[in-house]
């Protein structure tokens, strides 16, 4: 099949009268996240939504190049801590495809994920946790000067991802945990995403401390423990009221 020029903006996007623009301003937009967490996920479908772009999800590397050997998505949010591997490589893989596309962003709740992303060839950086959608369409903007990607007028900015995308991310994480010869590090790693996403302070500390380099085995075996007691109370919480801020709020 023979690669097809890039079109750094799709014509239904264009084609628009400028006060459906204005409301819907990434219609015809298609955004592909590469995003482990269904939690962050589905915070980026927000926002996508009421722009007007649409979401496409894949968990893995493999399932992200499986999805690009068939479909071509306009922006691809990468996220660097994968189950299958780093996303580094993917994003160098994106940077020499003929079939690149217009946009490449690495995403990550961790230090120094913005200087890895970008030394691997991602043309931008967006930042974890995701709940602005102002935010979000600022950073669209700097990669798609024909486009004014603005927030819609009278659409509410804040993100509130759904909290049963939340309570799925963590009995995965539990289950991850309870696997003999678990990947431990990944799953601390996951967990400290999931938590900056919420705002849960104490199992965001707990995750960093676990996916720490250099621990003695005892330590690291404490701190996985601690990881499981963690998400055990947070999962005896109704559905509601998963969310430790929600519930320190009400």
């Amino acid at each position: 099949m023979p690669n097809l020029p890039a079109s750094p903006v799709p014509a239904p996007l264009l084609s628009l009268p400028p006060h459906l623009r204005a409301a819907l301003p990434l219609q015809g937009l298609t955004v592909l996240a590469v995003e482990d967490s269904r939690f962050a996920s589905d915070a980026l479908r927000v926002m996508c939504q009421r722009a007007g772009a649409r979401l496409r999800r894949a968990e893995t590397l493999d399932a992200a190049r499986a999805h690009l050997r068939t479909y071509r998505p306009d922006v691809v949010i990468v996220d660097l801590g994968l189950p299958d591997g780093r996303g580094e490589a993917l994003i160098r893989d994106l940077v020499l495809s003929a079939r690149r596309p217009s946009v490449i962003l690495g995403t990550s709740g961790a230090e120094g994920g913005c200087r890895a992303a970008l030394a691997a060839g991602a043309d931008g950086f967006l930042d974890k946790p995701f709940e602005s959608l102002a935010a979000f369409c600022q950073t669209l903007r700097r990669h798609l000067p024909d486009l004014d990607v603005s927030p819609p007028p009278g659409v509410e900015d804040r993100v509130e991802p759904d909290p049963l995308a939340l309570r799925d991310d963590l009995i995965r994480a539990a289950a991850l945990l309870a696997t003999p010869g678990g990947a431990g590090r990944y799953v601390a790693g996951f967990l400290a995403g999931i938590a900056g996403q919420d705002h849960d302070a104490a199992l965001a500390a707990a995750a960093n401390a676990a996916t720490l380099p250099d621990r003695n085995p005892d330590r690291a075996a404490g701190d996985l423990t601690m990881l499981q007691q963690m998400i055990g109370d947070r999962l005896s919480l109704p559905a509601a009221f998963t969310s430790r801020r929600k519930s320190a709020e009400g």
